[in-house]
């Protein structure tokens, strides 16, 4: 993992470095691809504060610890980081495995008298997000399509994978 440390009221010291390049390089494992890491160690009076800011796998995670002694305030924010991208990942894994399963909550299947075609129902849940957010859903499943709920203008809309690789939204007109 790619660390940068930075001191702030905070004499540089290679041993906070090390610990800190240690602890990240721990949670490497997290992460399919690079990763960065941005730390920032300071001192305010008597408060001892580690900011980490980590970034890979389209995944930024932040988090601040404030404590009486560096180390322990380090091993805090880890801690939280951890539990963060675990998390996120966990949601990943969630969205793959209803894939797997079948992404429709329900399916019906109806049968017709005659030469009628065999049609199914799938009834959905679909969540409120941004665009950005369903682009992200899209490249966790296997599906040609997501139905969501647009969250700024609380419209059904459907996002779709083209033939070659991009995607296309249909929006209902206002």
């Amino acid at each position: 993992m790619n660390t940068s440390v930075r001191f702030k009221n905070l004499e540089p010291s290679e041993a906070l470095k090390s610990y800190v390049s240690e602890k990240l390089n721990r949670m490497e494992k997290y992460f399919n691809g690079p990763a960065e890491a941005n730390v920032v160690l300071s001192i305010e009076k008597f408060r001892h504060s580690a900011e980490i800011n980590i970034m890979g796998d389209r995944l930024t995670i932040n988090g601040k610890e404030e404590t009486g002694e560096m180390y322990s305030a380090i091993d805090m924010v880890l801690d939280k980081l951890e539990g963060q991208i675990k998390k996120s990942k966990q949601k990943g894994r969630k969205y793959r495995s209803k894939e797997k399963t079948g992404a429709m909550v329900s399916e019906q299947a109806m049968e017709m008298d005659g030469d009628q075609p065999r049609v199914r129902i799938h009834h959905i849940e679909f969540k409120p997000m941004d665009v950005d957010e369903a682009v992200m859903q899209m490249d966790l499943i296997k599906d040609n399509f997501l139905v969501f709920t647009n969250a700024r203008t609380e419209s059904v809309n459907v996002l779709y994978r083209q033939k070659d690789g991009n995607y296309g939204l249909i929006q209902p007109r206002a």
